[in-house]
C-alpha cells in the first residue's frame, strides 16, 4: 500500500519514521486486514442472500464503513479497530440469517435425504461451488433433457431442499473436496460449471469443458456473465456420456430445523447422560500437511457423544461410520459454510433449552482454516462471545503474535495441539470436571428459541 505519511510503498513492517508520527504498526495492520478478510466473506454471504431477494439496508452500510476503515491512514486505533472487528461479526450474523431464510423460501423446509454417489450412465453435467440458484436455473433448462446434473464438493447440501431434489434431471453428487478436482474433473467426461471459487486452474485436459458464472472466471474456462447454460446443455449432448458407476449413498441435511425439532429427545438424552458431548468439527478443507488432525480427532470422539460438520472441511470426516446415537447418526451433516448460521442456532438453542450460556454446554468447536467466510464465521462466534474456539491446522498469517495473545486472553482461543488425541482427552477431562456443575434441564425449556 502507499503510505502518504511515509510516501513510499509500504507494508508498515520497519517504518522508516516514528509510530507515533504515521500511527499504525503492525497490530494496527493486521485488525485492519482482519475486518478486511471479515467483510469479504460477509460480502460473499451478502452475495447469494440477495440472489435470493434478501438484503439488509443497515448491513449494506457497515460493508462500506468497514472499508472506508481499512483504507490507509483512516483509523491506527487498536480499541477501535477491534470494535469494528466484532461489529463484523454482528453484521455478518444477520447476513447468514438471511441466506438461510432465502435459501429455505425459496427451496422448501430441508430434510435428511439419502444422496447416490457416483454416476449413472448418460450424458451429465457436474456443478460445483455454493450458489444453489445457479442450480435451480440450470436444472431448469435442462428439463426435457436426458441430462444428469450432479452436485460437487459444497453443492451436496442442494440435496436436503424438497424443491431440489425432486427436480427429474438432480441424479446424485460425484466427487470429494475441492482440492481433488483436478483429478476428479478430467474423469468427469461431461462439463463442469463453477459457480464460486472453490475452483482450481483447470489443466489442459478438460479446460474446454468448464464453465464459470457470474465473477468467477479461470483460464481457459467459459464464463457465463447472463445466466443462459445453453452452452453448457449442448456441451453434455456432444461430450462422452458418463458410465454406471454408483459407489455410495450417505444421508445429509440435519439442518438446524431437524436438529432443533427433536428438542425434547436431545434435551432429556442430555440430562440422562446418554448424550455425553456434541463436536462441530468442520470449515475449510486444504491439501497442506496437518489437516488429517481432523479425521483423527473426529474418529476418536466417544461413542456418546454427536459430530456437527459443515462446509467442505466435512470431506475430512465424512468417510468413515460412526455409528448411531439415539436412532440418528452420529455424523450430522448440516450443510455447506453457507449453512454456518444452522451451528451457531443449534448452540443458541442448546444453552437456552439447559439454562446456561454457550460457553458452558458440553460443546467443542473444532474449526480448520482457510479462507474469508471462515474469518466473517470466527467474528461471529466471537460477537456472541463464544469461547473456547480450537481452530487449525495453524494460525492465520495476518493475525500478529500480539493481536493473537488479545484473542486467546479474551476468548480463550487455541490452536491445535500436536496430536487430535491428546487435545480430545483435554476436552473430555475438562467437562467431566465440570458434570457436577451442569446446568439442570427444565422440563419446559424450548430448545427451538
Amino acid at each position: 500500500m502507499f503510505c502518504n505519511q511515509c510516501e513510499q510503498t509500504s507494508n508498515c513492517t520497519g517504518c522508516v519514521i516514528s509510530p507515533g508520527v504515521c500511527g499504525k504498526n503492525e497490530d494496527v495492520q493486521s485488525l485492519q486486514e482482519t475486518l478486511l478478510y471479515g467483510v469479504k466473506g460477509m460480502a460473499a454471504y451478502a452475495h447469494h442472500a440477495r440472489r435470493l431477494g434478501m438484503v439488509d439496508e443497515e448491513v449494506d452500510a457497515f460493508i462500506e464503513n468497514a472499508l472506508f476503515a481499512t483504507m490507509t491512514n483512516v483509523n491506527f486505533d487498536l480499541d477501535s479497530l477491534f470494535e469494528l472487528v466484532l461489529e463484523c461479526g454482528r453484521h455478518n450474523l444477520r447476513v447468514m440469517e438471511m441466506l438461510d431464510e432465502g435459501h429455505v423460501r425459496r427451496y422448501g423446509q430441508p430434510s435428511p435425504t439419502t444422496v447416490k454417489e457416483g454416476t449413472q450412465a448418460g450424458p451429465g453435467i457436474l456443478v460445483t461451488g455454493h450458489d444453489l440458484r445457479d442450480l435451480e436455473e440450470l436444472l431448469k433448462q435442462c428439463e426435457g433433457t436426458p441430462i444428469k446434473v450432479y452436485t460437487h464438493g459444497e453443492m451436496l447440501p442442494a440435496h436436503m431442499y424438497p424443491k431440489l431434489r425432486e427436480h427429474p434431471n438432480l441424479a446424485g453428487h460425484y466427487g470429494g473436496a475441492w482440492q481433488k478436482q483436478r483429478r476428479e474433473f478430467e474423469e468427469f467426461s461431461g462439463p463442469i460449471v463453477a459457480t464460486t471459487n472453490c475452483i482450481l486452474i483447470p489443466k489442459d485436459s478438460y479446460k474446454d469443458r468448464v464453465f464459470t458464472t457470474r465473477v468467477t472466471a479461470v483460464p481457459g474456462g467459459t464464463r457465463l456473465k447472463d445466466g443462459d447454460f445453453s452452452p453448457v446443455i449442448k456441451k453434455a449432448l456432444e461430450c462422452p456420456p458418463l458410465p454406471e458407476n454408483i459407489h455410495r449413498e450417505s444421508t445429509v441435511g440435519f439442518h438446524h430445523s431437524v436438529i432443533l425439532s427433536l428438542a425434547d429427545q436431545i434435551v432429556q438424552a442430555v440430562k440422562e447422560g446418554k448424550v455425553r458431548h456434541f463436536f462441530v468439527i468442520g470449515g475449510c478443507d486444504g491439501a497442506e500437511i496437518g489437516r488429517n488432525y481432523f479425521s483423527d480427532y473426529a474418529r476418536a470422539t466417544p461413542p456418546d457423544s454427536f459430530i456437527l460438520t459443515l462446509g467442505c472441511g466435512k470431506y475430512r470426516i465424512r468417510d468413515y461410520d460412526y455409528g448411531t446415537l439415539l436412532g440418528l447418526p452420529r455424523l450430522l451433516d448440516m450443510g455447506q459454510c453457507n449453512n454456518a448460521y444452522g451451528a451457531i442456532k443449534v448452540a443458541l438453542g442448546l444453552a437456552e433449552a439447559l439454562g446456561c450460556s454457550v460457553n458452558d454446554l458440553p460443546l467443542t468447536l473444532v474449526v480448520s482454516w482457510f479462507e474469508q467466510k471462515a474469518v466473517a464465521v470466527l467474528l461471529t462466534l466471537l460477537y456472541l462471545g463464544v469461547k473456547g474456539i480450537t481452530i487449525g491446522p495453524k494460525p492465520p498469517a495476518f493475525i500478529t503474535p500480539n493481536v493473537f495473545k488479545i484473542l486467546q486472553e479474551k476468548y480463550d482461543l487455541r490452536l491445535i495441539g500436536q496430536t487430535a488425541e491428546d487435545d480430545l482427552r483435554r476436552v473430555l477431562a475438562v467437562r467431566g470436571s465440570d458434570a457436577a456443575d451442569t446446568p439442570s434441564v427444565s422440563p419446559k425449556a424450548n430448545i427451538a428459541g
